[in-house]
């Protein structure tokens, strides 16, 4: 069984540095510091996301599909990722964020169908 990396130190929650690799193979073992991709020291909710996201190609529809949620939804995980590995995610245009809040209006029961399509029309 392979075990996840830990990242944190469980006695004091420094930040842990990989120093040995060994092939299991033939057992050799090389050691010095290495640097490990911030993708990888995502918590495994979102290395999930990513695995998903990646292996339907970005197409945020499929995403949708497998993981049973919505597009806002995945939007925001999308979001949460990004800021998670230390980048801004992109500002959306102020139609976009509006059209995004209405579907989640829908979603969430505060607006029937026919006022979400009339709001979605209206811009």
């Amino acid at each position: 069984m392979i075990r996840r990396m830990p990242f944190r130190c469980p006695a004091c929650d420094s930040a842990m540095q990989v120093t040995e690799l060994s092939c299991p193979s033939c057992e050799t073992k090389v050691q010095g510091t290495f640097a490990v991709s911030p993708v990888l020291q995502l918590p495994p909710e979102q290395l999930t996301f990513v695995e998903v996201f990646l292996r339907c190609r970005g197409n945020i529809r499929e995403v949708e599909r497998e993981l049973g949620i919505s597009y806002p939804t995945v939007r925001a995980r999308l979001d949460e990722v990004i800021e998670s590995l230390g980048y801004q995610p992109p500002l959306e245009p102020e139609n976009t964020l509006n059209q995004l809040d209405t579907i989640k209006q829908f979603e969430d029961g505060a607006l029937s169908f026919e006022e979400t399509l009339d709001k979605l029309r209206k811009g």
